[in-house]
C-alpha cells in the first residue's frame, strides 16, 4: 500500500467522535494517524493499519517522495 504524508483515509470503523476520516501524520513500520474531527491521535502498526483502512481518500504526491517546492 503506498501511503505519504498528510493523505487523507477512511477507516472500517468510525471513531467515538463520529467521524472516519483520518490523516497521516507518520509513515514507516508503525502508522500515526490524526482523527478529522477531534484531532485524536492513534499509532498503529502497518499491517493492522493496511487491514483497518477501506480507502484513501486524498493522496498527496511528492511529500513522501522527498520533492520541494523551490
Amino acid at each position: 500500500m503506498e501511503l505519504s504524508l498528510g493523505d487523507i483515509v477512511q477507516m472500517r470503523k468510525k471513531h467515538p467522535c463520529g467521524s472516519d476520516r483520518w490523516t497521516i501524520t507518520r509513515v514507516g513500520a508503525d502508522i500515526k494517524i490524526r482523527c478529522e474531527k477531534c484531532a485524536h491521535v492513534v499509532m498503529m502498526d502497518r499491517p493492522d493499519f493496511e487491514k483497518r483502512v477501506k480507502k484513501i481518500l486524498v493522496h498527496t504526491e511528492g511529500a513522501a517522495n522527498g520533492e520541494a517546492d523551490e
